[in-house]
């Protein structure tokens, strides 16, 4: 078998990429990227008709050889789905999965394509998603990656229109509330709109009909890449403007595509940000934008806006009369109640010297009452003041000294004398005690002979039994004591057992 029929065979050692190149033809791209992919060369054939031995590849090599092919068969496909687990990364790529009712696939948008979308991707949007398939190969992945995204069923534009809607009305920007009142006479009024137009003429023509009122052009595109941002700007710029108390707003009509710049983000925060009023005038009256919502009021057609923004002279300077006369009038029967007024009170006034002369009199009557008032009021306060000297002079702290000095002097005296006769008292008293003492004393008995006999162990001798022969005794007497023994006892019966 020649090498090229074995590279079309089931030949184990041939590359999977020359395996698919001969069963499927391949696009000539596909072919020259997978050609210069090094991929294991087969085996020559060999005389031996011994089996070849399976060859073993690598898993970076694998896995290349399986994303080239995949990528060269399916370099650009449409698929349908519902989004789900959508994530952002922070550089700006998007991962989700699309999924049907039996499977679902793994897909990634990198940030240069995501940046073209017109609206937010999110779960549950069915949606159709053109890209490539290929494979991670850092993980060996099967992913779609996506270069276009568009809603199934509505326009891209349609779903990015009602999504913003939906945000800005959370944040309360289409709120009535938050909407201001058009001036009625405007100082300028500033226009926002293409230079070139007819819309510019419009408005002049329309405005400068009705009021010879200054208007500023802050020319912008309106329409294009990059017209929301350049709108944004001249909105802000109108409003720097000192004098110009009201915007318009405004472009001719024309598809969703051609209006879209006033669907965009950055024009309706403009809006909502501006020091004075909006009108907004974009397209006819059937066409619907963001910046309708945002503005402060909605104008159908450009011209429209300027009948709103302006009054009609005549028409001012007809009011303006009726209001004069009206004023007028006001002012006249106002003057006229006011004299009524003086006349009725003149009347109940009478002549002003009758009451100066009553007033005069009873200021005399009031000041004399006020006289005897006060002299009562000071004889009383007198009164007080001599009973306050009296109580001080009585509480003087020398008077109570003197006072209280007396009274020690004649409490110390009464202690004097009764100190000394209870002296005496004591005295005479000691002096009794003092002779019965004397009379009673064991040393008067013993000046009339008697003596005290003391045992051995010190205490007096009563009676006979107390010693016995042998015992020392010490005897007192008057002048000395004797010590002596006891040779015998005899006990005398008292008088009592006798009797």
């Amino acid at each position: 078998m020649s090498r090229s029929s074995r590279q079309t065979g089931d030949d184990p050692q041939l590359s999977l990429e020359a395996r698919f190149a001969a069963r499927k033809p391949q696009p000539a791209a596909a072919s020259v990227a997978a050609a210069q992919v090094p991929v294991p060369e087969s085996p020559t054939a060999a005389p031996d008709p011994k089996p070849a031995v399976p060859r073993t590849y690598a898993v970076s090599d694998l896995v290349r050889a399986a994303r080239l092919m995949l990528e060269g068969r399916f370099s650009d496909v449409r698929v349908e789905g519902e989004v789900s687990g959508f994530t952002r990364s922070g550089p700006g790529h998007i991962y989700f999965c699309l999924k049907d009712e039996v499977a679902q696939i793994d897909c990634v948008m990198w940030n240069r394509d995501a940046r073209r979308l017109a609206f937010r991707v999110e779960d549950g949007l069915l949606a159709r998603c053109r890209g490539r398939l290929t494979i991670y190969e850092g993980r060996g992945k099967f992913q779609l990656a996506v270069t276009e995204i568009e809603p199934a069923g509505a326009g891209a534009l349609a779903v990015a229109f009602e999504q913003l809607k939906q945000k800005l009305a959370a944040e309360g920007l289409f709120d009535p509330a938050r909407k201001r009142p058009i001036p009625y006479v405007p100082r300028r009024i500033a226009v926002v709109t293409s230079p070139t137009g007819a819309v510019i003429r419009d408005i002049v023509r329309v405005a400068h009909r009705r009021f010879p009122v200054p208007i500023l052009l802050v020319p912008t595109v309106v329409q294009g890449e990059g017209a929301s941002i350049r709108i944004a700007a001249a909105l802000r710029a109108a409003a720097a403007v000192s004098d110009v108390d009201v915007i318009v707003l405004a472009r001719g009509g024309g598809s969703l595509e051609d209006l879209w710049a006033f669907n965009e983000e950055p024009v309706a925060r403009a809006i909502a940000a501006c020091r004075v009023p909006v009108i907004s005038a974009v397209g006819h009256e059937t066409d619907f934008t963001i910046a309708d919502f945002v503005a402060d009021l909605r104008a159908s057609t450009p011209s429209a806006a300027a009948e709103h923004a302006v009054p009609v002279a005549d028409e001012l300077r007809d009011e303006l009369f009726v209001l004069h006369r009206r004023v007028v009038r006001a002012v006249e029967a106002q003057l006229h109640a006011g004299r009524l007024a003086l006349e009725r009170g003149q009347a109940r006034l009478g002549d002003p010297r009758r009451l100066l002369d009553q007033r005069r009199q009873r200021l005399d009557d009031f000041a004399g009452r006020g006289a005897g008032a006060l002299r009562r009021r000071l004889a009383g306060e007198r009164t007080r003041l001599r009973d306050v000297e009296l109580a001080l002079y009585r509480g003087h702290p020398q008077r109570r000294i003197a006072h209280q000095r007396a009274a020690l002097l004649t409490l110390a005296r009464r202690l004097e004398s009764a100190a000394a006769a209870a002296i005496t008292r004591r005295r005479r008293a000691l002096e009794a005690a003092t002779g019965k003492l004397d009379a009673l004393s064991p040393f008067k008995v013993l000046d009339r002979g008697y003596s005290l006999a003391r045992g051995p162990d010190g205490h007096l001798v009563t009676r006979a039994g107390q010693v016995q022969p042998g015992d020392a005794l010490r005897v007192t007497l008057r002048d000395g004591e004797i010590e002596s023994r006891v040779e015998r006892t005899r006990a005398r019966p008292r008088p009592e057992a006798e009797s």
